[in-house]
């Protein structure tokens, strides 16, 4: 019996998607649940499961098709069996070798996210080739790039002339294509300004020092300094609630709960995880959804649903060492904070000049909607929670 393998339902957000990748050829076998193809979304990378055992009769739709909701995908002949040619019956050496590096090939591609493994197709690259720095001998998209942009790789693929010049032509891929539409709508429809301010983290990282261990032995989870600035973005927010607003149309909406996107850094680009009413978890449990939402980012395994909404943004250059920045907004937000790098400064306190662990804030506002005295207010009332953090406790 024939069965059609047809794409899913996709969110109503979403139009359509791009094949981006097939897991098996025409004439392999397939089990039911098997990831058969990866479609590629302006958000998240969605997978095909095959809805029968059998084998792969046809394929409808090739690589780098256009596809939407229903389309027929490819139909199996359930219950049917692979023809496979008969194995010799003494392998030779060469051959068993050969195996081995064909299995660990496959298991290291196994390991690469979609992003990577479809750079690797493009550029006829084997993972066993790239040296990998994701977790658990993952090969990340930035290992491909690495890989490609070495002198000796592109000698062995290319042997260009001396003096020639060399690029490449890489299709930009549905989320950068979107990420790319929402900068430039934010910088042609917001009135955009940024304001800045600094703070001083030495009472955090002290409660850090003291309470680190027993914090993790009870709860599971490290404490980092992500939950101590969304408790004090929620706190700023309380005060100060056009911040926390939002445009639809002609219409401001003021929201009156706290939905707090964390941008991610991923291989396909910048994703925005949203931690749901915020303001209701402790400190323990925005480090744990923090954590949680960076990791299945980067995995390819979040939701769209989880990338949709919030109400206000917060961003980190200062893992990659960013001193100062101005974040763009995250439309139909009003306002994104920046976080820096923590970097030791002489600063002055009490007429005595001493070293403190500083880091600049950035606020990016759309100031049709937020003025510059609650902007400024704003900075100073995060600026003074992070500094003194029984603040937080005491809601104040």
């Amino acid at each position: 019996m024939s069965v059609e393998v047809k794409v899913p339902q996709l969110p109503e957000s979403v139009a359509d998607a791009v094949l981006a990748k097939w897991h098996k050829k025409v004439g392999d076998a397939v089990t039911r649940d098997e990831n058969l193809i990866d479609l590629e979304t302006d958000k998240v990378m969605l997978e095909v499961p095959a809805p029968v055992s059998g084998v792969l009769k046809e394929i409808k739709m090739e690589n780098g098709a256009t596809v939407t909701s229903g389309q027929i995908l490819a139909v199996i002949e359930a219950g049917a069996t692979a023809t496979v040619a008969p194995a010799a019956a003494v392998s030779t050496p060469a051959q068993a070798k050969s195996t081995e590096k064909s299995v660990a090939e496959k298991s290291g591609a196994d390991k690469s996210g979609p992003a990577a493994r479809r750079m690797m197709e493009e550029n006829n690259v084997k993972a066993a080739e790239v040296a990998a720095s994701g977790k658990d001998g993952r090969v990340t998209k930035g290992d491909v790039i690495q890989h490609l942009s070495q002198p000796a790789k592109q000698a062995a693929v290319s042997l260009p002339s001396a003096g020639a010049r060399t690029e490449q032509r890489v299709p930009m891929t549905r989320l950068r294509a979107r990420i790319a539409e929402r900068l430039v709508q934010a910088q042609s429809t917001a009135a955009m300004l940024t304001t800045f301010n600094e703070v001083d983290l030495t009472a955090v990282n002290e409660i850090r020092a003291r309470y680190k261990d027993k914090f993790e032995k009870a709860h599971g989870v490290k404490l980092g300094f992500s939950s101590f600035f969304i408790k004090a973005a929620i706190e700023a927010l309380r005060k100060f609630p056009a911040v926390n607003a939002s445009i639809d149309g002609n219409d401001v909406v003021y929201h009156e709960y706290y939905d707090m996107g964390v941008a991610v850094s991923t291989d396909r680009g910048l994703m925005v995880p949203v931690i749901r009413n915020a303001e209701n978890l402790s400190f323990a449990e925005l480090e744990a959804s923090v954590g949680n939402y960076a990791k299945r980012a980067r995995d390819g395994s979040i939701s769209l649903e989880e990338l949709t909404g919030g109400t206000f943004t917060i961003t980190n250059g200062g893992v990659f060492g960013s001193l100062l920045s101005t974040p763009i907004l995250n439309m139909p937000q009003v306002a994104i904070l920046g976080m820096h790098k923590i970097q030791e400064r002489p600063v002055v306190m009490d007429g005595q000049i001493v070293i403190r662990p500083m880091m600049y804030l950035a606020l990016t506002y759309d100031h049709r909607i937020v003025d510059g005295r609650d902007s400024v207010q704003f900075l100073v009332a995060i600026k003074e929670a992070l500094e003194d953090p029984a603040r937080l406790l005491l809601q104040l």
